[in-house]
């Protein structure tokens, strides 16, 4: 496999770039705070071939429940997301062995602060620790100010994409400028065309950084699967790319099955095996799903998405994206894209359409709602 010659980054006993394989890895879906739950699916995931595991952690208690896991299992490779609280890299940093971090999430919090100032805190933190970062950019979660700077910057169908990819550089310039260099980049969206063309970009600007592939709530297999196919069959057969997640919404006990499709899309590009077209044509229904992470507040999360794969079969020749979310973490924002959009809170599904807001709904009510609204947006754009 062609591989570009990107800087090695050490995460643990795995090394991303420089040449080395390239890095399967995964996160468990449990909530962190049940250990022995936790400790069962990082096995799983490192028993699988994950190179990195990562574990969500939102509080305190979840740190201290992740100490736990990580005594428990300490053949496996820790990551940990800092999401919206980037002051727990102090109390995170000495059981993992990567951290990532959202350039969004740390726009939004402390906004008094400067963000260089908060990047620097991070960065000593996890130097202090001998932990390598991940500066993770979300099409979904962008900085507002970055939004706005280049909004109308991408052609129809890749909005976002400068945003993300310019969000990415200014992170990057930051570190750089402090000399903390131990870092990967990755850029994410549902729509792999948008992957594609941020991760090409981005490459071209600073070959030398590692970069970490994904296609953030691909959705269930094999459509999730066939979806970040697509993504990393034209990004690592030209070189881009050095650690992937392939991020599905799957039972807690079926995570492994991540692994499994990363593990097989590499072995098909090293050996020539392609299934994809240069550029991301196919038409129809788009479900996008997130990968039922921790962050899930009730696991009937899963079940609907199930339920609502099935229900709108009929739709399947409409050119409709349909996101089906979570969390209130990434629900709110990643939504905002779609036709229509449901995350989901414990007792209760948001539903939207586009950005507007329809209304919150059981869980056993909303799957009638959407097929109203399913049926209009047909209807609109038919003319029938």
């Amino acid at each position: 496999m062609k591989r570009a010659e990107t800087r090695a980054v050490k995460a643990g006993s795995i090394t991303i770039g420089g040449g080395a394989p390239v890095v399967v890895q995964s996160m468990a879906a449990t909530k962190t705070q049940n250990v022995e739950a936790t400790i069962e699916q990082v096995r799983m995931i490192h028993g699988a071939g994950a190179g990195l595991v990562r574990v969500a952690v939102d509080s305190r208690k979840d740190v201290e429940c992740l100490g736990q896991v990580r005594e428990a299992v300490p053949e496996a490779n820790f990551v940990v997301d800092l999401q919206e609280s980037y002051r727990l890299v102090t109390q995170v940093a000495p059981h993992v062995d990567k951290v990532r971090y959202n350039p969004g999430h740390l726009y939004h919090h402390e906004k008094s602060k400067p963000v260089a100032e908060k990047v620097a805190f991070i960065a000593e933190t996890a130097e202090k620790h001998d932990c390598a970062l991940r500066v993770g950019v979300n099409c979904g979660s962008v900085d507002p100010a970055m939004d706005e700077k280049y909004e109308g910057a991408d052609e129809p169908g890749l909005e976002g994409v400068t945003a993300m990819v310019e969000s990415a550089l200014e992170h990057t310039r930051m570190l750089d400028d402090i000399g903390f260099t131990r870092y990967v980049v990755s850029m994410k969206d549902s729509d792999p065309r948008k992957v594609i063309a941020g991760n090409k970009r981005f490459a071209e600007l600073r070959p030398e950084i590692p970069l970490h592939l994904g296609v953030t709530e691909a959705g269930m297999p094999p459509e999730g699967v066939i979806k970040t196919r697509i993504a990393f069959e034209q990004l690592l057969s030209q070189g881009v790319g050095d650690t992937i997640r392939v991020s599905l919404t799957l039972p807690f006990a079926e995570k492994w099955r991540e692994v499994e499709a990363g593990k097989s899309i590499l072995e098909d590009i090293e050996a020539g095996r392609f299934r994809s077209v240069p550029e991301f044509l196919d038409g129809g229904l788009n479900i996008i799903s997130c990968p039922s992470c921790s962050r899930v507040e009730n696991e009937a999360f899963i079940e609907l998405a199930q339920d609502v794969k099935e229900m709108t079969v009929y739709a399947k020749e409409h050119d409709i994206t349909i996101a089906v979310m979570g969390c209130r973490v990434n629900g709110p924002g990643e939504t905002d894209d779609a036709d229509l959009g449901l995350w989901c809170a414990p007792t209760f599904v948001n539903l939207k359409r586009g950005e507007e807001e329809l209304g919150a709904y059981p869980y056993d009510e909303v799957l009638g709602r959407l097929k109203t609204e399913l049926d209009a947006l047909i209807e609109a754009k038919t003319g029938a």
